[in-house]
C-alpha cells in the first residue's frame, strides 16, 4: 500500500505546483523516492514488495491523470478518522484512463529484485465520478461499460508488465 512520501518529495510536489520547479526536478524526486521505498522494504525481507505508491498523483485517481473531460467539484467521500476527499466528477464521454498501474509496475522493476504487488483503485470507487444529474450523450450504462473495460485493461496491465499480484483498492 500507500507509504508516506518524504519530505523532500512533498516540498518537490508544493514547489512544482506553485510554477517553482521543473517537471524534470520533480521527475528526479519521484525516481529518488521510489527506489529508496523498493530499497528499504526489500531489506525488510518480504518476499513481495510494493512502490509505496510514492509516483502515484493519488491512490483513488491515477488514472484521471491528463484527463480532460473531469471537473474537480464532484463526490466528497468522508472517512471514519474525519477526513475526507473529493474526487473528480464526469463531464463528458467517452471515459478512458489517463494512466494504467503498469506504468507504475515497470518504473518499479528498475530497483526491485523481489517480485512486486501493485495496487489499482477499483470499477467501485471509480464508479462515483458519473454524476447523479448524468453527462449529456454519455449514459451511466456506457459508463460503467467503459468503465469495466479500463479497469480489466489496468489489472491486465499490471500482470502484463510483471506484477507478482494485484490488489484492489476502494476507498
Amino acid at each position: 500500500g500507500s507509504i508516506p512520501r518524504p519530505p523532500a518529495l512533498l516540498e518537490g510536489i508544493e514547489q512544482f505546483r506553485l510554477g517553482k520547479l521543473s517537471q524534470a526536478k520533480l521527475d528526479a524526486l519521484y525516481e529518488e523516492a521510489l527506489k529508496d521505498t523498493i530499497v528499504r522494504l526489500e531489506v525488510t525481507g518480504s518476499p513481495v514488495i510494493s512502490d509505496g505508491e510514492q509516483t502515484k498523483s493519488s491512490f483513488a485517481t491515477y488514472p484521471l491523470v491528463n484527463l480532460s473531460n473531469i471537473a474537480a467539484d464532484g463526490v466528497t467521500i468522508p472517512f471514519e478518522d474525519g477526513h475526507t476527499r473529493q474526487l473528480p466528477r464526469l463531464t463528458a464521454g467517452p471515459f478512458k484512463y489517463g494512466v494504467h498501474a503498469g506504468t507504475y509496475v515497470n518504473a518499479a522493476k528498475r530497483y526491485a529484485h523481489k517480485p512486486i504487488k501493485q495496487a489499482v483503485i477499483s470499477a467501485s470507487a471509480l464508479s462515483l465520478l458519473y454524476p447523479a444529474e448524468g453527462v449529456h450523450g454519455y449514459s451511466r450504462e456506457t459508463f460503467i461499460t467503459d468503465l469495466i473495460q479500463e479497469t480489466v485493461a489496468d489489472i491486465r496491465g499490471c500482470f502484463e508488465a510483471g506484477a507478482y499480484h494485484v490488489q484492489i483498492d476502494f476507498t
